[in-house]
Order: C-alpha cells, then sequence, then structure tokens
C-alpha cells in the first residue's frame, strides 16, 4: 500500500522542474479569495491555478491533491487569531476569547463550516492554537487528555453556533403567519397533557437572544466539562 506523507512534513515544493514561482502561502490565499467570493466548491486545482496565471499541472509541484490545497486554506485562515489577548489570569476567559476569534473566522470565510472535521493531520496554526488553549488551562489539575477532550468539544461547539448564524443570515425573512401557525400547533399539542416534561420547560420566562447569548452558552459548556476541577473563574484550585 502507498504510503502517505504528511504535507507538512514535505518540503514546500517538489525537487523537479523550475525554481518556484509560488509559495504555500501565496496559493493558499489565493484558494482562500475564491472560496470567500464563491463558495469552497469554487476552488479546484484548475481554478486556483488560473487565479495564479498558471496551468493547474503547476501546482502539483506544491500539493498533492485538492485535499491538501484545502488543508492550506484552513491553517492559513487559523493563523488569524491574536494570542496577545490572552492573559492567563481567568482560564474561561480565555478560551472564550479564542472562541470568539474563532467564531470571527468562520463568520469572515463561511466556507470553513464545510470542509471535513479534523484528521488529526493538523498544520502549523492549529497546533499553535491548542498551545495556546492548553496555556490557558494549565493551572487545572486536569491531565491532558482531559484537557483536549475539552478544547475539542468547545472548538466543535463553536464551530456549529457559526454554521447556524451563517445559515440563519442565507435565509429568508420568517413568514409571521408560518410563525403564528406553528405556534399555536405546539400549543394545541401541550394542553393535551401528554408532554408534561416539554410543557414545563416552555412555561419558564423565555430568554430574549442578545449579543452575550453564545458567550452564556460557550460558559455553561466550559463550566461542565471543566468548572469542577477550575475551582474559581481564575481556575486556580482553593
Amino acid at each position: 500500500m502507498e504510503t502517505h506523507t504528511s504535507i507538512w512534513l514535505r518540503p514546500a515544493r517538489g525537487s523537479r522542474g523550475r525554481a518556484p514561482e509560488h509559495t504555500r502561502d501565496g496559493i493558499a490565499a489565493a484558494a482562500v479569495r475564491l472560496a470567500d467570493t464563491d463558495g469552497l466548491g469554487a476552488v479546484t486545482m484548475r481554478s486556483v491555478a488560473e487565479a495564479l496565471g498558471g496551468g493547474s499541472a503547476s501546482l502539483y509541484r506544491y500539493v498533492e491533491s485538492r485535499d491538501e490545497l484545502v488543508a492550506l486554506m484552513i491553517d492559513q485562515v487559523n493563523g488569524e487569531i491574536d494570542y496577545t489577548v490572552l492573559h492567563h489570569a481567568d482560564w474561561i476567559a480565555d478560551l472564550l476569547a479564542l472562541g470568539r476569534q474563532s467564531r470571527d473566522v468562520y463568520l469572515r470565510h463561511p466556507w470553513l463550516t464545510d470542509t471535513t472535521a479534523a484528521t488529526g493531520d493538523l498544520g502549523p496554526n492549529a497546533v499553535e492554537y491548542l498551545e495556546h488553549a492548553l496555556g490557558a488551562l494549565q493551572d487545572l489539575a486536569v491531565d491532558g487528555h482531559r484537557k483536549l477532550e475539552a478544547i475539542g468539544v468547545f472548538s466543535a461547539v463553536v464551530r456549529l453556533l457559526a454554521r447556524t448564524e451563517i445559515e440563519q443570515r442565507g435565509t429568508a425573512p420568517v413568514d409571521r403567519r408560518r410563525q403564528l401557525a406553528a405556534a399555536a400547533h405546539l400549543s394545541q399539542l401541550l394542553r393535551d397533557g401528554a408532554h408534561p416534561h416539554l410543557a414545563g420547560a416552555l412555561s419558564a420566562p423565555p430568554v430574549d437572544a442578545d449579543e452575550d447569548q453564545t458567550e452564556r452558552l460557550l460558559t455553561r459548556v466550559l463550566e461542565g466539562l471543566l468548572g469542577a476541577e477550575g475551582g474559581s473563574r481564575s481556575g486556580r484550585n482553593r
């Protein structure tokens, strides 16, 4: 069986052929621009090569496949996160800062939610993210695997919330008549007494959506995953 070498372990371009005309960063930037404008489906070896002024064959000196091209794109946009905002005094605050920036990356590059989940072949910027996230958790009396698991769940929730927000932005305004009809249907179901748990949950005062709703949800996720071990919000056990 043919072995595959991670793109991150190979030279930036093959040794054969002419002197390099492009860099991985330049190739990734061209692909990102295409995806930002027309979606991930617009990114092919041919389209990126044409954007760079060459033929698709020229790209194969730098990447072996479209999958590797997408990997370069993902890692490049992951490099937009600013770690200087982390202070390592409050682990929840630091992870929320990372979560806010990750959300912003998704919103700037909506195609990112269409990429496949991480395969473990992490690019340099993904590794940098993990290093800083683990640094924020350094004072928690939790083993490394538990911390990595929590970071993975947290990142997945950020991705899901961002995807939901992106999808909502692209939908047509809600038809008020349909909304009222759906509410009437639900009310009828609850009046028959067959769904007491749902009726009880819906009887609570509604929570108005606001800019902090996502942050409140992410805080609950973090506290649920690591809060007991973290003790105070500063993350230091007492």
